[in-house]
């Protein structure tokens, strides 16, 4: 709830000259250097238990004194460490009962995607009624849902639209201390509740401390190996159609034709279909395989895209405020779960690298260019994304297929050392 409450008080209540969108730039411009710089010295000093702990304080002191860097800091290094703490906790109960480590992995990741997913039902339905009190509500006349949706965005030149008026101080305080309130009491569940899994491999490393640079080296060192790098686009396509949907949707589609109000409610609907697809997936990967999740992904990102293009947003049409959210959370679902769970524990703050460049680009963009652009560039990154990622599974089968071949050669010869010596 402390990210979904957040983002929302960045974005939707500072529409005035892109404030809002400008800020997340910032956001995640920092979040960028922080994922090159922090993770690896973070961790490898505080432990997982205690990096998620310092780095939930930056998101609070973020709201006290509105600054976007701070957040943006103290993302990398939290993100990083939960990554971390799940892998290593399914690696451990693999260990102990004798399962499959990666089948664990992505079902441990589908159940935190379940319950982070899930913030944003609950922080998306809080700000909703506290921000539905607001009395300047401003009506929304059919002469301004021309400017609604991809065809009319550019008209308007980029400025807010619909009714974007900011809420009244002392409901903004409202939510402002309900977030405060709710990052305290996660900070101070994780410190007591979480154990600390990797504390002894924190100790010995403050011990023994490596080198800054070499620390900092080791999240650039994924770049040598071509998978990685192919993947690169894919990641950073998860970071567009993020905030595509956080904040073009909410401002040239909900906001426009709906008022600010029924943000929250439209994203209470992705963040439910979300939360659930993500603990499905996470079992269902074992059976169908990593290639069909991300083909099904693709097809209903595009198909959301195509039919964004086209539509005109209008109060009558109220369910497909809902349907778009709801069908972008069942492919964003898939992004989150598989390539998380894909990776290494070194290699994720590569992952947030790469998928905070694409928040960048998309706020960065975001009040220069007509909605239909954007939208035609997710397009073009989706598919170039797909193909380097079917490029990446064929190799990867055609390894394994020589992997296996070999395995049986090694097998046939040892049966025949066998035969010639009886």
């Amino acid at each position: 709830m402390q990210a979904c409450m957040s983002s929302l008080f960045i974005s939707s209540l500072n529409p005035a000259e892109g404030l809002g969108v400008a800020s997340l730039s910032v956001i995640y411009g920092a979040l960028i250097l922080s994922s090159v710089f922090s993770p690896p010295i973070i961790i490898k000093n505080l432990g997982s238990k205690w990096t998620i702990v310092a780095s939930m304080g930056c998101y609070v002191t973020a709201t006290i004194v509105p600054t976007s860097v701070i957040l943006g800091f103290g993302a990398a290094p939290l993100w990083s460490a939960k990554c971390t703490y799940l892998t290593i906790s399914a690696n451990l109960e693999a260990g102990k009962n004798r399962k499959r480590s990666q089948d664990l992995v992505n079902q441990y990741f589908g159940v935190f995607f379940l319950m982070f997913q899930s913030s944003a039902v609950w922080g998306n339905l809080l700000s909703a009624l506290i921000l539905g009190q607001d009395s300047n509500m401003a009506e929304i006349t059919q002469e301004y849902l021309q400017f609604c949706g991809a065809a009319g965005s550019c008209e308007y030149a980029g400025t807010a639209t619909g009714n974007s008026t900011r809420p009244t101080q002392s409901l903004v305080n409202t939510l402002l201390g309900c977030y405060i309130g709710f990052g305290v009491l996660a900070m101070v569940l994780v410190a007591v509740f979480l154990d600390n899994i990797d504390g002894d491999v924190a100790r010995m490393y403050r011990k023994n401390r490596e080198p800054v640079g070499s620390v900092i080296l080791a999240t650039f060192k994924h770049l040598k190996d071509k998978r990685q790098l192919l993947l690169i686009p894919l990641t950073v396509y998860s970071g567009l159609e993020q905030g595509f949907l956080s904040g073009d949707y909410n401002k040239y589609y909900v906001t426009c034709a709906l008022g600010i109000s029924f943000v929250g409610y439209t994203m209470i609907c992705f963040g439910t279909t979300n939360s659930l697809c993500s603990l499905a997936y996470g079992k269902l990967s074992q059976y169908s395989g990593r290639f069909a999740l991300f083909c099904l992904a693709a097809g209903l990102n595009f198909a959301c895209i195509i039919a964004l293009l086209y539509w005109r947003p209008d109060p009558d049409q109220l369910p497909m405020f809902f349907v778009f959210p709801g069908l972008w959370a069942m492919a964003d679902a898939v992004w989150q779960t598989q390539i998380n769970g894909k990776l290494r524990e070194a290699a994720f703050s590569n992952y947030r690298l790469w998928e905070s460049t694409g928040f960048v680009i998309t706020y960065a963009y975001s009040n220069f260019l007509c909605v239909n652009v954007k939208l035609y560039i997710l397009i073009g990154v989706l598919l170039v994304s797909m193909g380097l990622y079917a490029w990446v599974e064929y190799e990867e089968h055609k390894n394994s297929a020589v992997v296996a071949q070999n395995k049986n050669v090694t097998i046939e010869e040892d049966k025949e050392d066998k035969e010639l010596t009886t």
